[in-house]
């Protein structure tokens, strides 16, 4: 299993902020994936041409990275403001 957080606008695919799924193990880009197959709604948020960040176990992420049973996964949008 692993605990995906959702910040943001993202908060509104996953009202409740959060979820855990089960989890054979496998890469960011695969998760972006299966969470895009859930709609279009999720398909367009996630869309590879969107600005958005991911942090496995709270370490930023610049590239695709291993995520491995137990971890956990955040979405950032970008943050706006003053």
């Amino acid at each position: 299993m692993i605990t995906i957080t959702y910040f943001g606008s993202l908060k509104l695919l996953q009202p409740s902020g959060a979820e855990t799924l089960p989890w054979p193990g496998g890469t960011t880009d695969e998760l972006l994936a299966q969470l895009r197959s859930r709609g279009p709604d999720w398909a367009e948020a996630l869309h590879p041409d969107r600005v958005f960040k991911l942090a496995v176990n709270r370490r930023l992420l610049h590239v695709a990275a291993l995520i491995e049973d137990g971890d956990e996964v955040a979405i950032l949008p970008p943050v706006t403001g003053g």
